[in-house]
């Protein structure tokens, strides 16, 4: 911790008051972000990706169960992994308790894996989430959405990963890739974000940022290497 400077309740305010300006100036570019993001142009998906869930199989337009927006968090769980990304899964706990407030705002949310259905509900239960998930084992969804990649790209290292060529040796990455369905059934993809860009969608690295040490992750050996899957804390 670097050492702070002791003020006065005035002083204490007044830089508070200052460094709220800067917090204001953010909030109306992020508003500002967020109603440019929303004009961006679509893309009309005719590949018909088809999905398994624990209500059988599904199409792409039928993951929206009859609302008009469908968000998908690309989880990482490749079809012969033991059990879910660890940083896949902390995000996973606070996206938990959204889906219900989501679908009163005419949006589905589900995770989508690659690892067949069984493997994905043995997980799910284990970490007691009750959110949608489906598998999308079989199908080219997670490469066409450049978030899982064939042996031949882990092997010379290539693949596009955030809109940009990456050097990853993982089959597997995440992201998040919002749709709309019209009335007629026709779905559009209107957003997709990689990486940093699923950064806001983790609650608990929000309220980190908001503490005196921050996220204190400068001295490990990389970023998330403390995150643990939520059940094995304390072992």
């Amino acid at each position: 911790m670097e050492q702070h400077e002791i003020v006065s309740p005035q002083a204490w305010r007044a830089a508070r008051v200052a460094f709220l300006q800067r917090e204001k100036e953010f909030t109306r570019l992020r508003d500002e972000l967020g109603e440019a993001l929303r004009r961006l142009p679509w893309e009309r998906i005719d590949k018909p990706y088809m999905f398994e869930t624990p209500a059988g199989q599904r199409s792409l337009a039928q993951l929206f169960e009859g609302r008009h927006q469908l968000i998908v968090q690309h989880f990482m769980l490749g079809p012969d992994w033991e059990a879910g990304c660890k940083s896949c899964s902390f995000w996973a706990d606070s996206y938990e308790g959204a889906v219900v407030h989501l679908n009163q705002r005419d949006v589905t949310f589900t995770a989508v894996s690659r690892a067949p259905l069984a493997k994905i509900e043995a997980f799910k239960a284990r970490m007691g989430w009750s959110f949608p998930w489906a598998s999308s084992f079989g199908s080219d969804f997670n490469f066409d959405f450049h978030v899982s990649f064939t042996e031949a790209e882990q092997a010379a290292r290539t693949g596009e990963y955030n809109y940009a060529p990456r050097k990853y040796q993982s089959s597997e990455l995440p992201g998040t890739s919002v749709f709309w369905r019209d009335d007629d059934d026709a779905v559009f993809h209107t957003y997709s974000t990689y990486a940093r860009g699923i950064d806001m969608l983790n609650g608990a690295y929000q309220y980190l940022d908001l503490v005196p040490k921050g996220r204190d992750e400068a001295g490990l050996p990389f970023a998330m290497s403390w995150v643990k899957l939520h059940d094995q804390y304390g072992t």
